[in-house]
């Protein structure tokens, strides 16, 4: 038995993208990607997620103004330094909170569900291995769940057909990469085994 096989070899050389080109995906890779996502492990099976894939250039940026504005009155709820920074970039007019991916894909689900936002991590996760393995970018997108009370942005979200009653979990940039990212380094102490 191989201990490198193409998934742990997938696993290993994915990236986080955040600089994309202007090509879009063809439909064919949108539908692997997708289908990837409807096959990750849900809580009891309840597969209650939806996926919004928006791959509309005006609809997209629309809906970045729309962050852009929200996160002039979004107060954090804590000190993660990603939430302060995405917030100051957020004032610079070139700020785009999806890397100018041609693809997002937004992931929500009931909010009142206990693994709404553990299930759609799990299809995000198959998301950005399906994109690896068909020569893609992609890149984990925090923005919307952060700003998902946001009254502007839910109600457009509403208008692309996501239910209001849903929460915003998070989302996926994808497309083809424009710059690849570094090797991180993996930190020491975070593996222990018992036997």
């Amino acid at each position: 038995m191989s201990l490198n096989n193409e998934v742990i070899k997938c696993i290993h050389e994915r990236r986080s993208t955040r600089l994309f080109t202007e090509e879009q995906i063809s439909n064919e890779q949108l539908d692997a990607l997708l289908d990837a996502a409807i096959w990750a492990p849900s809580g009891g099976n309840n597969q209650s997620w939806l996926f919004t894939a928006i791959q509309k250039k005006d609809v997209l940026l629309h809906l970045n103004q729309l962050v852009r504005q929200g996160f002039q009155e979004w107060v954090p709820d804590d000190d993660y330094p990603s939430k302060l920074a995405a917030k100051q970039r957020s004032q610079n007019q070139s700020y785009n909170f999806y890397h100018n991916a041609s693809t997002l894909i937004i992931a929500s689900n009931k909010p009142n569900y206990q693994n709404a936002m553990a299930d759609c991590a799990l299809a995000l996760q198959n998301i950005f291995l399906a994109a690896q393995s068909l020569g893609l970018g992609s890149c984990y997108i925090n923005q919307l769940h952060w700003l998902r009370h946001d009254p502007q942005i839910r109600a457009y979200l509403l208008e692309l057909g996501i239910p209001k009653e849903h929460t915003i979990c998070s989302c996926a940039a994808v497309g083809f990469i424009g710059k690849a990212s570094p090797v991180p380094v993996r930190k020491e102490g975070t593996i222990q085994i018992i036997r």
